[in-house]
Order: structure tokens, then C-alpha cells, then sequence
């Protein structure tokens, strides 16, 4: 019986990607070096990375006059990083939509005065913000594009004379993102591109200054370069996913992927006896992290519990609002899909035993 992780990060990877890397571990390309222990400035690794930005513009239409970073600290170090290299007046706007545009806002706040643009903490973060017509005498307008926690996403971006910067960790490559919508997006790699450790910055080339900063936190530092030794098994393993993305089809198919997926739960959780959907609003809810109860917190363990014992894993809640939750990231089949479904039919017809 296959196992299914239902993980929101880190998150599964292609099955065929994990097979290659296991079969080149000893030795990369029959170099007689791991790719865990090869220098960072060598032929080979250099190339591992020059391709991983080829196959990322590719992918998402990223054009010349974006930079494409490579950096550590997930985007958790980008809440910082973005006000300390994009502020110019001190001031800047944020709309408030789940837990992880909090503590950006929170961070952001060290650097400047945060103005909120919009919040959505009076629907329990359930919908979307709405926003401003206008946004006005701040450096940028910052926003969570999917809260993979809330389980909600913008399908819809707002019309800013400032430049829009967006954390896309949890749904990059699942469906399409106009790049050149945005002055800036960031993303841990551990949902959609690959292992923990790498965070991807495209950042338009305009925007990058000199700053007086650590060099680290400095974007103009990594442009065209690898600042200091990165994450490299991350990479060549983010390398080897996007290979596998790109010939699965792209961008578009991952999103067509996506929906038949996300589509199919959401059906079986709308028409269920017990089980019922967080977000209730359907033209805000999520892609690839869909947040789920039976509305009792030991039935909701006792289902987790059920689901593990056939192979279902990591379907618990976000720690901070409990319940549960399935991600359905890229490398998630719908066969996956129809087992938890079948999963939540089964359970709920047997009468949902809690003792389990």
C-alpha cells in the first residue's frame, strides 16, 4: 500500500525525481564525488545552478529585467529582507490575510511603519481583504498570494502604482503567476520546487540599490552570483524537479493537476455528512492547502489516526487553529486524492469510531 503525504512542508516530491537522486547520490554523473560534497564553485555544480534559473524562467516566463536569487532562511528571512532593501520612505503597505502576512507584518514593522491596506481578521482570516483603489506615499505593497494555513489565495491582484511583492511560497508552480505583475516575489522551496534549505528570490533588476547592510541581507549582493556557499543538494534537487515539471508538461498542467485535485476534495468535503471545508467562500479557497473538520476536535484525531493507519500521513492542522489539512502540491496524484476520499467515506460510514 503507498504511502501519501499530505504535508505542508516540507512537501512531497516526484517519486521519479527521488529515484534519480538516490541513483546519482554516490556519485554524481559518474564523477566520483557526491553532488552533497562537491564545491559549490565547481564546473559541475555551476552548471546545476545556471540550469535550475534556465528551467525557472522557462517555467514562469521570468524575463532578463527580473534577477533570480538564490538564498537561505526560508521566507521567513524575506519578511526582513524585503523592507530592508525595498524601503525608501520607511512606510509600507501590507494586507493582513492568514497567519504568515502576520508575522511578515510583525517583522516589517522594525524597519517602518506598516500601513494596512486591507485585513481579513473579521472573517477569522476565511476570505480574502479587500483592498484600496489607491495605495499611496509607500515603498510597496506586500501580500500572501495562498495561506497555507488559512486555505485561502488571491485569484484576483490589485492595481498598485507601487510595486507589489508577494510571498508564493505554497503555490508557486502550481498554477500561473504573471511575474511581471509583481516588483518582487519570494518562496521557500519545500512546497513545490524541492527540499528545505533553498528560498528563491526574482526581484526586478530596478528595484535592486546598494545598501548599507550585512552583505548577506543584501539583494544586490547575489545578483548574477553565488554570494556564499547555498544550499546545494536543495538546488540540484530543485533542479532535477523542475526537469521533472517541465516534461510532465508545465505550469499549466500542474495547475490543470491541481484543480481536477482540489476540485474532487472539495466536492466529497461539501457534500458530507461530517466533514465540511474551513473556507466556506469558494471563490477565495485554495489550490494546494485545503483546511478541513468534522467540527470536533477528537473526531478530527480520530479520523487522523484512522487515515494514517492506510497510509494517509500528516493530515493534522496547523498547530495554531488544529483540525486538518491536506496539501496537494505538485508531486501529489490524484490517486492520493481519491484515497483520502474514499478514506473520509469510509470512516464516516462506519460510524466514526473515536477510540482509534
Amino acid at each position: 500500500m503507498p504511502t501519501y503525504n499530505f504535508s505542508a512542508g516540507p512537501g512531497m516530491l516526484p517519486a521519479p525525481v527521488l529515484e534519480e537522486v538516490q541513483s546519482q547520490l554516490l556519485s554524481y554523473k559518474e564523477s566520483g564525488v557526491s553532488i552533497v560534497e562537491m564545491s559549490h564553485r565547481s564546473s559541475a555544480f555551476i552548471e546545476v545552478a545556471r540550469e535550475l534559473e534556465h528551467r525557472l524562467r522557462r517555467l514562469m516566463h521570468i524575463p532578463d529585467t527580473y534577477a533570480v536569487l538564490f538564498l537561505q532562511g526560508g521566507a521567513t528571512l524575506q519578511f526582513s529582507m524585503v523592507p530592508m532593501n525595498l524601503g525608501k520612505s520607511g512606510r509600507f503597505a501590507y494586507l493582513d490575510s492568514g497567519t504568515w502576512s502576520k508575522k511578515a507584518i510583525q517583522d516589517a514593522s522594525r524597519f517602518g511603519d506598516v500601513v494596512l491596506a486591507g485585513s481579513s481578521t473579521a472573517t477569522t482570516y476565511g476570505t480574502i481583504p479587500v483592498w484600496p483603489e489607491s495605495i499611496q506615499d509607500v515603498d510597496y505593497l506586500h501580500l500572501t498570494l495562498n495561506n497555507t494555513i488559512e486555505g485561502t489565495r488571491y485569484t484576483a491582484l490589485p492595481e498598485t502604482n507601487v510595486p507589489l511583492v508577494a510571498d508564493v511560497s505554497s503555490n508557486i508552480l502550481a498554477e500561473a503567476i504573471d511575474v511581471e505583475r509583481f516588483g518582487l516575489i519570494y518562496a521557500g522551496a519545500q512546497k513545490n520546487i524541492g527540499p528545505a534549505g533553498l528560498t528563491l528570490v526574482v526581484i526586478r533588476r530596478d528595484l535592486i540599490v546598494e545598501r548599507d547592510l550585512p552583505s548577506y541581507l543584501a539583494y544586490s549582493k547575489h545578483v548574477d552570483t553565488l554570494l556564499n556557499t547555498p544550499a546545494t543538494f536543495s538546488l540540484y534537487v530543485a533542479e532535477r524537479v523542475l526537469a521533472w515539471i517541465e516534461a510532465e508538461g508545465g505550469v499549466s498542467e500542474m495547475e490543470r493537476r491541481n484543480r481536477e485535485k482540489s476540485e474532487r476534495l472539495y466536492h466529497a468535503l461539501d457534500t458530507s455528512s461530517l466533514f465540511r471545508p474551513i473556507v466556506t467562500d469558494t471563490t477565495c479557497r485554495s489550490l494546494t492547502n485545503i483546511p478541513f473538520t468534522t467540527g470536533d476536535d477528537v473526531t478530527d484525531e480520530a479520523f487522523r489516526k484512522f487515515a494514517e493507519m492506510r497510509g494517509l500521513i500528516e493530515l493534522g492542522g496547523h498547530r495554531s487553529v488544529g483540525g486538518l489539512r491536506a496539501s496537494l502540491y505538485n508531486a501529489m496524484p490524484l490517486e492520493g486524492v481519491n484515497r483520502l476520499i474514499e478514506t473520509m467515506q469510509e470512516f464516516e460510514q462506519g460510524g466514526h469510531d473515536v477510540s482509534y
